[in-house]
This record gives structure tokens, sequence and C-alpha cells, in this order.
């Protein structure tokens, strides 16, 4: 199971157990558009090489509110 935790300037994620940061500015130049707009299933396919999504995609703007 993967953990996103969203702040304003990047993302905290857990991932098979391992626990690191995408920085803000990495996670815009991957989806190349403002970090607000970017959905929290666009940063989970940046880390995950087939996630399983769910639900109804989050800006992070809205998360982060």
């Amino acid at each position: 199971m993967t953990v996103l935790s969203f702040d304003d300037e990047g993302v905290d994620v857990v991932y098979e157990g391992t626990e690191f940061r995408l920085e803000r500015a990495l996670i815009e130049d991957a989806v190349d558009k403002p970090y607000p707009e970017i959905t929290d299933h666009e940063v989970l396919q940046i880390v995950e090489p087939d996630p399983a999504l769910s639900g109804e995609p989050r800006r992070i703007g809205d998360i982060t509110a």
C-alpha cells in the first residue's frame, strides 16, 4: 500500500515500506502542470508502476487548502 501525505512544498511518500519525499518542482516537471492543479492520482502514477486508482481524483490545491 502506498501512502501519500501532501503539503504546499511536496509529498511525503511511503511505498513498499520505503519513505521518501517528492518535492513540488519535481512533481510539476513530471506532470507539466502547476502543483495545485495536479491530482493525487497523477502523483500516485509517478510512484507506482501500475497503481490501482479508485475514487475521484483530488487536486493538491484542494487537499492542502
